[in-house]
């Protein structure tokens, strides 16, 4: 086996053990399946050529949030990614129970949010990171992310998906 091989192989057993919880982080960031891949996938390009270089599998996998991080608040700049949003109803959706209505009205909420209070609300509660660890992965100061985790949790506690949801915060 080359080099070349072998690396391809670590990286693969890498994607496969942590490509879903990575999805998951970029499904939160982007309410939608599809943009959720996109981002993990070009996350993933990005990074690739760093994986020897950092040679832990852990490390990498910061590395790669990071990334998706980023890029999800580089492409909220672009906008031209999102061009499409997800309709109410899907033809063959199953009819949701009450827990799954609930994330369903919380991703709508979250969709509603600023880019950044989305990703700072997403790292904060959903990835558990501190403050600090929020700004270093965004690249912004503690004060910023104090202040976009208090406007969107404000906005969060008005939205009318999670009212109507009963959900209070």
């Amino acid at each position: 086996m080359s080099e070349f091989e072998a690396e391809a192989t670590s990286f693969e057993l890498f994607v496969t053990r942590r490509g879903r919880d990575l999805w998951r982080a970029a499904w939160l960031l982007t309410g939608d399946s599809q943009h959720a891949e996109d981002l993990v996938q070009t996350a993933l390009s990005k990074t690739y050529t760093r994986y020897d270089e950092i040679g832990n599998d852990h490390q990498f996998e910061a590395y790669v949030r990071t990334t998706i991080y980023r890029t999800f608040v580089s492409w909220w700049r672009k906008l031209s990614w999102r061009n499409e949003k997800p309709t109410e109803t899907h033809a063959d959706a199953p009819t949701p129970d009450s827990q799954s209505t609930l994330r369903i009205d919380l991703v709508r909420a979250l969709d509603e949010l600023p880019r950044m209070q989305r990703a700072v609300l997403v790292l904060q509660y959903f990835e558990d990171l501190s403050v600090e660890e929020i700004a270093r992965e965004l690249g912004v100061t503690t004060g910023t992310v104090k202040t976009h985790s208090s406007r969107g949790r404000a906005s969060l506690r008005t939205s009318a998906h999670l009212i109507e949801s009963g959900v209070s915060l």
